[in-house]
């Protein structure tokens, strides 16, 4: 049986919970979220450090995944990390899709592209460069603000997306009262961006 209907496959999964999707270009919609550990860009300022080591978290096979994905009525399944992509994704995200699923995945783009994806959120971060082949495939780019240097760095990976790719800043969370301000004057001036802010962290849900 090949990788891209292999159920039996594990994957690390740190945690998967029925939710809203907080943030991005799919804000607000009903979201079954499916975390996978192990990260290896290590953000400073990352809020699911817990992630990061893959050995901590238990291998779940992709058919039990889907079991608990289709007890929700929400049909959109959001693949995140950790990075996700530092696993072979076409078994889950084919499973997902035979049960009638979305797939979206928030991504570095540091490790190579797999799966089979109907939305690709790139979010580039500076401590591991994300990979030509995820940046050209990406539908939303979402550049996290930490500090002003940051809007060099969006402009920099909004020029090598695909044309239609959705553009969003996102103040660091830490940082979002000193960041929120100077990311709202931006766009006035730069109006091909959008905001996005963490709805999930001010609503106190997962």
């Amino acid at each position: 049986m090949g990788v891209a209907n292999d159920i039996t496959q594990s994957l690390p999964l740190m945690e998967a919970f029925y939710t809203l999707q907080g943030e991005g270009a799919h804000q607000g919609r009903a979201a079954y979220f499916i975390r996978l550990g192990g990260c290896d860009v290590g953000c400073v300022w990352c809020d699911v450090k817990d992630s990061w080591d893959m050995a901590k978290h238990p291998r779940v096979q992709i058919d039990a995944i889907i079991t608990e994905a289709v007890k929700y009525p929400g049909r959109l399944a959001v693949i995140t990390g950790g990075e996700p992509l530092m696993h072979q994704l076409d078994a889950l995200t084919t499973a997902l899709r035979v049960a009638g699923f979305e797939t979206n995945i928030e991504t570095s783009g540091s490790s190579p592209l797999s799966g089979h994806w109907d939305w690709i959120c790139l979010s580039p971060k500076k401590f591991k460069a994300p990979l030509q082949e995820v940046i050209v495939k990406a539908n939303e780019l979402k550049v996290v603000v930490f500090n002003k240097h940051d809007f060099e760095w969006a402009e920099k990976y909004a020029a090598q997306v695909p044309p239609d790719c959705q553009l969003f800043l996102q103040p660091e969370w830490e940082k979002a009262a000193e960041m929120t301000p100077l990311i709202l004057a931006y766009i006035q001036a730069n109006p091909q961006w959008r905001l996005s802010l963490q709805v999930h962290k001010y609503l106190n849900i997962p």
